[in-house]
């Protein structure tokens, strides 16, 4: 559950917590009645987003959990392209194939498909939010990086013009896909 911070008796719009507590109460839910399926969403779906579904997919494999991980992106700029070249070689340089992914835009239906979606950054926060028609929807959006400092916001930089940054981006998020991880238990 996301909570927004009341200011002098205000809903701020833009100022958003994770509720640590209740992603950990929803994640270890999921991991006991069965499958869960969580959504990484960026910009693109061709930089970060990639990168962290191809870190989960192999993190699920590894512990044989019944999660499911999809990515996808908030803009149609690349949809049916495969990941930027640059995040294909930093996944293999890890280990990891993320070459037959194609970017897709996050779809309404994702919001009833999906128990966790989890944004890269806070305008692909503040995207999702705008596409979520219900409460019940918008408590399943968060900040992945909210998983290694609850509460930081911290966004994971867009590498797409730096490419020195996508061993970084790949850190940050094998950083949190771990965190995902150690919840479930």
């Amino acid at each position: 559950m996301i909570a927004k911070i009341r200011v002098r008796g205000k809903m701020t719009g833009s100022v958003y917590v994770v509720a640590g507590a209740q992603v950990l109460r929803a994640v270890r839910r999921r991991a006991i009645f069965g499958h869960m399926k969580i959504l990484m969403v960026c910009l693109g779906n061709i930089c970060r987003s990639p990168i962290a579904q191809g870190i989960l997919e192999h993190k699920i494999a590894r512990h044989s959990l019944p999660w499911t991980v999809d990515s996808a992106g908030t803009g149609a700029w690349h949809s049916g392209e495969p990941p930027d070249p640059r995040s294909i070689e930093v996944a293999a340089r890890f280990g990891l194939d993320i070459s037959s992914q194609r970017a897709r835009q996050v779809r309404s239906v994702d919001f009833d498909e999906f128990d966790l979606i989890l944004a890269m950054d806070s305008s692909n926060l503040r995207d999702l939010k705008k596409m979520a028609v219900n409460p019940e929807e918008e408590a399943k959006i968060h900040m992945i990086l909210n998983l290694v400092q609850p509460g930081s916001n911290r966004g994971v930089p867009d590498p797409y013009w730096d490419n020195d940054g996508f061993v970084k981006v790949y850190h940050m998020l094998n950083e949190a896909c771990d965190k995902l991880i150690e919840l479930r238990k």
